[in-house]
């Protein structure tokens, strides 16, 4: 086989590359202590499913479990069915509950640290009072509970549609954290990853946002393990974390500025829950085994040629970031085809896929070369790329 493909350029052209040889990534021998880090992964389609747009999500789960295995061997937890996954863009409850289960099992055969989306998304769009999004809620914390997951509380759409206030935010979310057996994370997902998320935590404005989601976590913060952050504002989040009370991590979602949030700044800094660590876990391992080494010099050379593939795969429309991440997968030998619940992976252009794969080849991202140039040359064949 060869390693040489003709990518196209958002000019036209087409630029013969040769994909090099991946970089030597090794696998901790320890658990990595300095930093928690969450990889958010996604799932796998059934490339034989009827995985069309409305329909229920017919999921891969051998390969979708074995890509959770691939990021437990290099010592990250498991963020598992949250927007990665495609929460609210085609994984319905049903699977999603599967996804739980499943993977929480798989984790404890190995060991692995996992926690879980609770949303509402399984209720009605048009949910009529808070109490039946609290309701909502907890149906879904009972089953990530009971698999043995941690719980993520993710935002809600219901609840943004209804709240008219931080007041109402409060009550949900304090209702919540008196009745979950064991401290959460609580999740602030942006704009910019759900439009329909505007104005959460009762207002607009990032400030008096802010202002409200301190109120609720000083006041709860014996339940409160983390807040997930995924505003993509780094000043904004070092100001958060900053301000958190003492003993809750911040855990940046931040897929454009991880690299100095997790750093820190010798005062501060963010542990991790990044979608992107699904498409470079063995740098981010790499970078964090140098974080409990003490070497600041090799946790940046781990990290920053991954920082340009990020920003491509988290390139607006935001939303779609997952696209970019199964492709990513399929390139790396992780999944058999190309294809995504929902038939999302039409979401990215032709231009925007081949640079993804020249951005993870830069970075020495392609585990086998060979295998990813032959499969990006069928994907541009069918695409009507000329060789």
């Amino acid at each position: 086989m060869s390693a040489t493909v003709r990518l196209p350029r958002p000019d036209g052209s087409l630029e013969e590359r040769r994909l090099a040889e991946p970089a030597r990534w090794e696998r901790p021998s320890a658990p990595l202590t300095a930093r928690v880090a969450f990889a958010a992964a996604h799932v796998v389609a059934d490339p034989l499913g009827d995985n069309t747009p409305g329909a229920p999500a017919a999921v891969d789960w051998e390969s979708t479990l074995a890509f959770r295995r691939h990021l437990w061997s290099y010592g990250l937890g498991v963020a598992e069915a949250m927007d990665t996954a495609q929460r609210g863009m085609g994984l319905d409850w049903a699977t999603t509950r599967e996804l739980i289960d499943r993977s929480a099992a798989a984790a404890r055969e190995v060991g692995g640290r996992i926690a879980a989306g609770a949303g509402t998304d399984h209720a009605p769009a048009d949910l009529g009072s808070l109490d039946d999004v609290t309701a909502a809620y907890a149906e879904q914390i009972e089953v990530v509970e009971a698999s043995g997951a941690q719980v993520i509380l993710m935002a809600s759409r219901q609840l943004a549609r209804l709240a008219r206030g931080p007041e109402d935010y409060a009550k949900v979310y304090g209702a919540l954290l008196d009745q979950v057996s064991r401290p959460v994370i609580l999740h602030w997902l942006g704009p910019m990853f759900d439009p329909a998320l505007h104005g959460y935590w009762g207002s607009p404005d990032v400030p008096a946002a802010t202002a409200a989601f301190l109120d609720l976590v000083g006041r709860h913060a014996a339940k409160v393990d983390g807040v997930k952050v995924s505003l993509l504002d780094a000043e904004h989040e070092r100001g958060l974390r900053a301000a958190l009370p003492a003993g809750v991590r911040l855990y940046t979602g931040d897929d454009f500025h991880y690299p100095e949030l997790i750093r820190g700044d010798g005062t501060h800094h963010s542990d991790a829950l990044l979608g992107v660590f699904a498409a470079i876990a063995p740098a981010a391992s790499a970078a964090l085994q140098a974080l409990d080494a003490g070497d600041l010099t090799r946790y940046d050379a781990a990290l920053a040629p991954t920082l340009p593939l990020a920003r491509h795969v988290f390139a607006t429309p935001t939303w779609y970031y997952k696209t970019g991440i199964a492709f990513l997968a399929w390139l790396g030998g992780h999944q058999p085809g190309f294809t995504m619940v929902g038939g999302l992976q039409s979401a990215r252009s032709v231009v925007h896929l081949a640079e993804l794969a020249r951005l993870a080849d830069d970075a020495r991202l392609l585990p086998d070369p060979d295998l990813a140039a032959a499969r990006l040359r069928a994907f541009l064949d069918v695409a009507g790329v000329p060789r």
